[in-house]
């Protein structure tokens, strides 16, 4: 009997499975043609560790596989992994259709409130593509802000199914962001994960070293793939972060059905719990995430 092939790691509804194909992404966008290299194998790949490489890979992805025909993002904002990024997205419906009878709900009566929507726009984007939903995005960053917006003007189908939102108040979450009367299916939300610049780009140069990359061998900067201050560290970090948004949503619990974050780190899920404990949801859902050596999750809770 042969062996049992590995699991894949991504959701089986990722369209990411498997190598990629990379005469369809070099057709879709030429510009890709120049960052092809040819791993020891003899497959086609890209320097992972090349943030422009990255960029135009994305731009490829986005256009091949989910007919974003433009994308552009400003130099030092953070360049998302979008195969890890369609996981969170996937479980989330998932969630959805377990009450729904097993089937996902699909279409702009779908409504889903994006935490950080980032200068990528990449949870609407792929939200929009994958399942029709409608996206309410928040940003704090108004640079982060214009070039999201700038990414739903630039594509005709995101123009009806997202709407963009500046969080004037950096100290909140939810409060002044969601109107009277307004209802949502989920929140999501790629939350800070650190607690200082210092600490975000000493966890950057770890990862510029897990990829070969060193001071000595290269001018990697000092921030992996980008990422501005509210897209990488807050004060208190993540924990402070999810304190403040779980205490916010007990306020919204009428109008948002689930609530749901990333959590950067296994060990933050016990304080997590006993907090969402203490606030007496109904419910709580954790989804657990693996591409490559990276493992992440994210965990969902309702009140009603």
């Amino acid at each position: 009997m042969p062996a049992k092939p590995p699991p894949t790691p991504f959701h089986p509804r990722n369209r990411h499975q498997g190598r990629y194909d990379f005469t369809g992404l070099i057709t879709a966008c030429p510009q890709l043609r120049e960052h092809v290299i040819e791993k020891v194998s003899g497959e086609p790949s890209i320097d992972f560790a090349d943030p422009a490489a990255v960029l135009i890979f994305n731009r490829a992805l986005l256009r091949f596989q989910y007919g974003i025909e433009h994308w552009n993002i400003p130099a030092g904002y953070l360049c998302p992994a979008i195969p890890g990024r369609a996981d969170y997205l996937h479980g989330l419906a998932d969630l959805l259709a377990a009450g729904n009878a097993g089937v996902v709900p699909r279409g702009l009566g779908v409504r889903v409130l994006d935490i950080g929507v980032g200068a990528n726009c990449v949870y609407p984007m792929l939200g929009s593509c994958e399942y029709g939903w409608q996206f309410v995005g928040s940003e704090v960053d108004p640079e982060a802000l214009k070039s999201a917006q700038a990414i739903v003007d630039a594509n005709p189908s995101l123009r009806s199914a997202v709407e963009l939102r500046w969080q004037a108040q950096r100290g909140q979450i939810f409060a002044g962001l969601i109107q009277a009367g307004e209802r949502f299916e989920l929140s999501m939300c790629n939350p800070p994960f650190h607690a200082s610049a210092a600490e975000a780009a000493a966890a950057s140069q770890r990862k510029w070293r897990n990829l070969g990359k060193t001071a000595a061998n290269s001018s990697a900067p000092a921030l992996n793939f980008g990422g501005q201050d509210a897209e990488l560290w807050c004060t208190g970090g993540e924990a402070s972060f999810l304190k403040r948004m779980l205490k916010e949503s007990v306020q919204y619990g009428r109008q948002v059905a689930w609530f749901s974050t990333l959590v950067s780190k296994s060990g933050r899920l016990a304080d997590l719990y006993k907090q969402l404990d203490k606030l007496k949801v109904l419910e709580v859902h954790t989804g657990e995430m693996a591409q490559g050596q990276k493992q992440s999750r994210w965990v969902a809770w309702r009140f009603f």
